[in-house]
């Protein structure tokens, strides 16, 4: 997994509405970038939930938030639309990006091993740099531990 002080990968995502983008357009100021399992799963649905509630205060920092997975474009739009998500859901769907923080990990359920994404969080710096990570995060309570992260800023 990336650490502190890394540069992030130059990768390129799809948004909900299967438009390209590259998380380097957003150089010039900080980013949060976390990574899920699975859109509208329990954990993963919180955590996005955490992250809009708080949206207008990361929007106050000038912070923006993108969560991504490997789901497909459509799939995260409709997610969205369920719970009214306003944090920038990005798709993976071909694993680079997940591959290049290092969050596409080995798992572990009831003794059955399988690859998926574990979920961490990264906060960006303006200069493309890893100012701090989260690795295997517990939702509760995440999204605003980065808010004060990001409010020290």
């Amino acid at each position: 997994m990336l650490e502190q002080g890394d540069a992030i990968p130059d990768v390129t995502l799809k948004d909900a509405d299967g438009v390209d983008f590259a998380l380097h357009a957003y150089r010039g100021k900080p980013l949060v970038v976390y990574f899920y399992p699975k859109a509208d799963t329990p954990g993963c649905t919180n955590e996005a939930k955490d992250f809009t509630a708080l949206a207008d205060e990361y929007a106050a920092a000038g912070v923006p938030v993108i969560g991504i997975s490997k789901d497909k474009p459509a799939k995260l739009k409709k997610f969205a639309e369920k719970y009214g998500l306003t944090v920038i859901l990005a798709s993976d769907e071909p694993g680079a990006a997940c591959e290049a923080f290092g969050t596409w990990v080995e798992k572990s359920l009831y003794g059955r091993k399988y690859m998926g994404i574990e979920r961490a969080t990264f906060l960006i710096g303006a200069d493309g740099h890893i100012l701090r990570v989260w690795p295997k995060v517990k939702v509760k309570g995440h999204a605003a531990q980065v808010l004060e992260a990001v409010q020290a800023l």
